[in-house]
């Protein structure tokens, strides 16, 4: 799959670059919602084959960024377990080709069951001998041999281009760039609050983002969605002031009171201090209009509940 690239730039402010305390957050978010090692539901074949890797082989693989082609020996929930004569490594399901998105478990396992035996066009994108840790990709393959170096080489921090969404964690999403696997972070989905990526988007959607961080050394696009609009709170203060009473949406309920959405992007926390409910209301909405009063300063809207009863 190519890239679609637009020519598009974003001139107006440079993205701030991202740290390596964004990246530590991001890679413990990733180890926190990975799948058990313990859930599989197909044993590899222990073969002596598989006893030793050939790491050489395997970095240079890597590196050259070079198609290999691996048969099938095991499945488990998050996808397939390949191996050749020295190497063995693992393809997720979201970097399998002709896997279906939003199928349920047991047509996922029937699916993967099927690819035991075959064999497939793999690219290695995670190479980590310290970790014991080989991922390869189908979709990356499909690029081509050199389009991983291509990218990398091309990609311009500040530049707004097309992908495809491959994978919807807890997280954030992963987007194919059409041979390279860039990631929007949760918090760089939307200037509101997230609960869930899968809100926002879709596995297959075609989407634009901006580049914000480009590491060919550790194989790294961080892209983010929301950089694509004017962040709201920038220019909060020109259409409220402190005091307006307006009308707002509930957004959620928690046990320290409720949050309400301004406008795309702007929500605020109405504290449960500032609540004056019946006992017997199972839902604001039955309650009271949804309208608040803002305080505070535009770095955070604190929000009071507007006490005029519905009717």
């Amino acid at each position: 799959m190519l890239s679609k690239r637009g020519e598009t730039r974003v001139e107006e402010k440079t993205p701030e670059e991202v740290d390596e305390g964004w990246w530590a957050a991001v890679l413990a978010d990733e180890d926190a919602f990975q799948t058990p090692k313990k859930e599989t539901l197909a044993k590899p074949n222990t073969s002596p084959a598989m006893a030793t890797v050939d790491w050489q082989r395997v970095k240079t693989l890597y590196e050259d960024d070079e198609i290999v082609t691996l048969k099938v020996h095991g499945y488990n929930r998050g996808g397939l377990l390949v191996q050749d004569e020295g190497i063995q490594g693992f393809v997720p399901v979201s970097h399998l080709v002709d896997m279906p998105n939003g199928i349920d478990e047991e047509e996922r396992r029937r699916k993967l069951a099927a690819y035991v035996g075959q064999s497939l066009e793999l690219k290695v994108i995670e190479c980590e001998p310290s970790l014991e840790r080989i991922v390869l990709s189908e979709r990356a393959a499909q690029a081509g041999e050199g389009r991983r170096k291509e990218l990398f080489h091309s990609l311009k921090n500040g530049e707004v281009v097309r992908g495809i969404v491959t994978n919807v964690t807890e997280f954030g999403v992963f987007v194919d760039l059409g041979g390279v696997e860039g990631l929007v972070h949760v918090s760089e989905l939307s200037w509101g609050r997230v609960q869930h990526p899968g809100e926002i988007l879709r596995l297959g959607q075609e989407i634009q983002a901006l580049v914000l961080q480009i590491s060919e050394e550790s194989s790294r696009v961080a892209l983010s969605i929301k950089r694509l609009q004017l962040n709201p709170w920038e220019t909060i203060a020109k259409r409220y002031n402190p005091g307006d009473v307006i009308t707002a949406t509930i957004t959620s309920i928690m046990r320290f009171g409720a949050f309400a959405r301004l406008e795309e992007g702007v929500e605020g926390l109405i504290h449960i201090s500032t609540i004056n409910v019946p006992s017997d209301t199972k839902d604001l909405d039955e309650a009271y209009c949804i309208s608040i009063q803002i305080e505070e300063d535009w770095d955070w809207a604190w929000l009071i509940l507007n006490e005029t009863p519905i009717g």
